[in-house]
């Protein structure tokens, strides 16, 4: 198969091993963005007078039936191919002779690949931002099913202030809004078409950058030519940031429900249909999910450090170290979305053991509440703070249900505001959902003949 740059030299096959890696294997996941790409980018050239309507009529013919290919699983990126755009581009002029040649026409693999990353990107964090919504509308319900029942709050790991439920799972879905608005700048960032920079200095033709990202649904082109190409590497980081604080959360969260979970908390039990055994110790059922949760957690942020690291201190313009920011994107997505998921489809079987929180509550528990009550006396709060803390045994224990409805600020175990969060992800999702239609069909557009 002909290469994009070919030479009257060839390469050495040892060098085009180390140079290629497994590049055109992550690139299998970007063939319908390139396919999408090659179909606004011809779709332009035909405007512009490059193409004519039935050179454009076959070379999109051809690039559909390359997308129905891939579908099933019968379209392959080899090794010699490098990468996706040469196994297209070959593909078509194979096909079409001297049309398929033509496809290239004011386009460098440098702007090409950063489309098919941007495209495949947006298509992906639409995914990753339903999938929070989803572990968000879980945690809710579990949220309003358990709000009143109370739990040991903890500081230092240590028993602090009566707390419940309620207010620790409502707490992950707040951090998790926060990640949502990070995934939506993210996504805005990203929403930038870098079609026309070319090889970072665009080209002497008169092409139509702002007709191009029309035609693909991006919110505007990304203007200057050579900080197009500059953005590869940072726009990943950027996402797999917002992924890698997702994935922070649910870290947080796993090891919570870890350590409830042990028989000497016993606050919540397990479900058995999801927790591995060992091959010696016949009693064991462990929690592999959640520690591979936690586990995965820190493989994104390596990757996010990974990404970061290798674009730091680049010149200006191509560099092929941009190359090695592909695969780290790809798998970022890949393990928080499957992590998302599989809480989502885990939290409903948790169950919470209701009489055993109530029973955990001890008089030391409301010595701060105790404090409060002799302010409210009148008495002068750190005087107040002294007298409790040299009189600990003369605490007495109270009901923890009433205890923690009785806290009604806002925030507080008595307010959540679960009815708030509630319509927070309802205007989120309906938001999502009209963007995301907005942009498929541009793209069921772009695919019709």
């Amino acid at each position: 198969m002909a290469k994009l740059w070919k030479k009257k030299y060839e390469l050495d096959k040892t060098v085009e091993d180390f140079t290629v890696g497994d590049d055109y294997l992550n690139d299998m996941k970007l063939v319908k963005a390139d396919i999408i790409g090659n179909i606004a980018h011809s779709t332009m050239l035909k405007k512009i007078g490059v193409l004519s309507n039935e050179e454009l009529l076959q070379i999109k013919k051809n690039l559909i039936e390359i997308l129905e290919l891939h579908e099933q699983g019968k379209f392959i990126i080899n090794k010699e191919d490098e990468d996706v755009h040469t196994a297209v581009e070959n593909f078509l002029t194979e096909r079409l002779g001297d049309i398929g040649k033509k496809i290239h026409t004011a386009r460098s693999r440098n702007d090409q690949i950063l489309l098919d990353v941007r495209l495949y990107s947006k298509e992906r964090l639409f995914d990753i931002m339903e999938n929070v919504l989803s572990l968000c509308k879980v945690l809710l319900h579990f949220s309003k099913d358990n709000e009143f029942i109370p739990m040991p709050g903890r500081t230092h790991t240590q028993r602090a202030m009566p707390s419940s439920v309620g207010l620790w799972a409502s707490s992950i879905i707040e951090s998790l809004l926060d990640d949502l608005y990070l995934l939506k700048s993210a996504y805005k960032i990203n929403d930038q078409s870098p079609l026309g920079s070319a090889a970072s200095y665009g080209v002497n033709l008169n092409i139509d950058r702002e007709y191009v990202a029309s035609l693909l649904g991006f919110e505007k082109v990304q203007n200057n030519v050579l900080y197009a190409n500059n953005s590869r590497g940072k726009i990943e980081s950027i996402i797999i940031f917002a992924m890698s604080q997702i994935m922070m959360d649910l870290s947080k969260f796993a090891n919570d429900l870890i350590l409830f979970s042990i028989p000497e908390f016993n606050y919540f039990t397990l479900p058995e249909e999801f927790c591995g055994g060992s091959s010696l110790m016949p009693q064991k059922r462990n929690p592999a999910l959640l520690e591979l949760t936690r586990a995965k957690a820190n493989v994104v942020n390596s990757l996010y450090f990974r990404v970061s690291s290798i674009i730091t201190s680049l010149y200006s313009g191509y560099n092929r170290d941009f190359q090695l920011t592909k695969g780290p994107l790809i798998e970022s997505f890949d393990i928080t979305q499957q992590t998302l998921y599989i809480l989502s489809y885990f939290m409903p079987k948790v169950k919470v053991n209701k009489e055993i929180l109530i029973d955990s509550f001890t008089p030391e528990l409301y010595a701060t509440d105790r404090v409060l009550e002799l302010v409210k006396e009148g008495h002068p709060f750190r005087d107040a703070y002294k007298e409790v803390g040299v009189n600990l045994e003369a605490l007495n224990n109270k009901d923890p249900v009433e205890n923690i409805k009785s806290k009604t600020h806002t925030g507080a175990t008595g307010n959540l505001g679960l009815d708030k969060i509630a319509k927070i992800l309802k205007d989120e999702e309906k938001e999502l959902f009209s963007i995301k239609d907005s942009y498929m069909k541009k793209i069921d557009l772009l695919l019709k003949i």
